[in-house]
């Protein structure tokens, strides 16, 4: 156990975490490097150059004459997935922290540290990027030392494009980071931290062995839902998974036991021994709190058995998303699926069209609200529709974050209006070093659920990062914009709005529907209302045919006869006929800006 280290790397987005990975598994031998971040294996994050899953793999390297086993977990970065990091760190001894000296410490790195900190691990300062033209390897030195008070000698300065600094890295995981510990002669207990299915051996458990052992075979049982298992293969994970006969104390690996329910495999559960049980689970890690509330509904209502199959076996790899069915007059029966946030939300549709092969429309993402009736009893609304009559609420109240922002000065201006404009109230500014500010806003989360991500990267020319979390429910003027099509609503379209945006969201969403949605051979009417109250209409024109080209000459009366005659049609017509809406104008609906 000695010679075991557990350690995972965590940084804000896009400071080379993947690629110093790259340089220690090179550097160690582990595999050859053919091509840039090769623990990133699921095509869109090669595409979009981004970590969406942690990463775990197994290292030996020789010091001073002694072999040693290091696990790695390369971890993403962006805030969407910040549940995969706090995960990883609970299966590890220590953090590899990474800044970019080319832009300093970021808001999601100094959330990230704050995460490994709460769980007593050993940081290992590195800074990355030290052969760019750009970098400034002695201001971000002082951030880093501002930031946790280590020493400057603590700090490693590594390029991973060069693999500078690399060994450097790998001495100091093994000096610094303390080795598991754990007791190998008590009963099992094992922490599952991950899991994937695979269609031809069942879910593999990834888990990191607390206390005990566990052998080939085994009669094994997960605590939490006592269901008990024979353990077929137990091994570690390099590239590939590398069967063992035994996994002892403190070490990494996976488990197949051909399990085929989903719901069976829970991240943070215990595994232990049927004989022998351990008396409790390990804490696992707190319940996943989802930001982000939107419908998923199949094209093909036959698919919806497929769905649910398909979001149980995604939801095994990927433990921050939730989802319960519901139904909707417009689009049939779905799901309600909780999310991280806006980008979460769209890897797992995307991952779904991949991975499942199933093509889903999604509805308008909302957050949660807290519902008061007269009678003084409260509920929370994931659904616009799900609200009581206007009549019977008291007040909604609706959740407030605390946003971290960090920017250099020359942007301020702009996040502050950008920030004020979304309802946001500005808390304290502090200058972190130079000419770098830290903002701290309370900020409405429906605000930010849609664009604000987007805007903010644009006003600071990509240089601001944000990192934020729920802090308390706060009451507000809500109202519930409803979009009628021909006078029925389309509840998949109607959204919970604050009243002084209401008129000019409804405005918005009213023209752009009327671009989006087809013509037909009947007028069609667009309207947007809060309760009964038209706020906002377009007019989509039918298709004519000029029924008055074989008339000509003569009086005008017969003209009139013929017009009055199509119009008694598409009267006719108008009553019988239904307006389909594309996929495109719900997608379209996010993006009104």
């Amino acid at each position: 156990m000695e010679k075991i280290r557990n350690f995972c790397i965590i940084a804000h987005i896009d400071h080379g975490k993947s690629t110093i990975a790259d340089r220690l598994l090179e550097y160690t031998n582990t595999i050859q490097v053919t091509e840039g971040q090769m623990l990133d294996d699921m095509d869109l994050e090669k595409e979009r150059g981004i970590t969406i899953k942690s990463h775990a793999i197994q290292m030996a390297y020789e010091k001073d004459g002694e072999r040693y086993i290091l696990n790695l977990i390369d971890t993403p970065g962006h805030v969407d997935f910040s549940y995969e990091v706090s995960r990883s760190i609970a299966a590890c001894e220590g953090a590899v922290l990474v800044v970019d000296a080319t832009q300093g410490v970021q808001a999601q790195t100094i959330s990230n540290l704050y995460m490994a900190i709460d769980h007593d691990l050993e940081i290992i300062p590195v800074i990355n990027k030290i052969d760019m033209p750009a970098a400034m390897p002695d201001e971000v030195e002082d951030e880093i030392i501002e930031l946790i008070g280590c020493d400057r000698k603590d700090i490693i300065r590594a390029s991973g494009k060069t693999g500078e600094g690399i060994p450097e890295i790998l001495d100091a995981v093994i000096e610094r980071i303390p080795h598991p510990v754990g007791d190998p002669e008590a009963p099992l207990q094992a922490l599952i931290f991950d899991s994937v299915f695979n269609s031809f051996r069942g879910i593999i458990a990834y888990f990191k062995v607390q206390n005990g052992s566990i052998k080939k075979g085994d009669k094994v049982k997960f605590f939490n839902t006592g269901m008990e298992y024979d353990a077929d293969e137990v091994g570690v994970l390099k590239m590939d998974m590398i069967p063992r006969a035994e996994m002892g104390t403190g070490e990494v690996g996976y488990i197949i036991s051909g399990i085929k329910d989903a719901k069976e495999v829970k991240v943070g559960d215990t595994i232990t021994h049927v004989a022998k049980p351990c008396e409790k689970a390990i804490s696992g890690f707190q319940e996943v709190k989802p930001m982000v509330f939107a419908g998923v509904y199949p094209i093909d209502p036959a698919d919806y058995e497929n769905l649910r199959a398909s979001l149980e076996k995604l939801q095994l790899n990927d433990a921050s998303l939730s989802f319960q069915p519901e139904s909707s007059i417009a689009l049939g029966f779905g799901f309600r699926c909780g999310f991280l946030g806006l980008l979460h939300m769209e890897i797992v549709q995307e991952r779904l069209d991949r991975e499942f092969n199933m093509d889903v429309i999604t509805t308008v993402p909302n957050v949660s609200y807290m519902v008061y009736d007269k009678q003084g009893g409260a509920k929370e609304v994931h659904n616009p529709s799900g609200l009581p009559e206007v009549t019977m609420i008291d007040h909604i109240e609706e959740p407030y974050i605390k946003a971290t922002i960090i920017t250099d000065a020359n942007y301020i201006g702009g996040i502050m209006k950008l920030c004020l404009d979304k309802r946001g109230e500005l808390v304290k500014q502090e200058y972190v070093s130079g000419n770098r500010v830290e903002l701290h806003f309370m900020i409405p989360l429906g605000e930010i659920v849609i664009d604000f991500y987007d805007k903010l990267k644009s006003i600071s020319k990509g240089y601001a990062s944000f990192d934020y979390h729920i802090d308390s429910f706060r009451p507000s003027k809500l109202a519930k914009l409803d979009i009628l099509l021909n006078g029925e609503p389309v509840d998949a379209l109607s959204t919970l709005t604050h009243n002084d945006n209401a008129v000019t969201f409804g405005r918005r969403m009213c023209e752009k529907l009327k671009e989006l949605i087809p013509r037909q051979q009947f007028d069609i009417a667009i309207q947007a209302a809060i309760g009964a109250k038209i706020i906002a209409r377009e007019t989509i024109k039918c298709v004519r045919k000029d029924v008055t080209a074989k008339c000509y000459g003569g009086d005008v009366s017969r003209k009139r006869k013929l017009l009055e005659k199509q119009k008694k049609g598409k009267k006719r017509m108008k009553q019988i006929g239904n307006v389909e809406v594309p996929q495109k104008a719900f997608l379209a609906v996010l993006k009104l800006d």
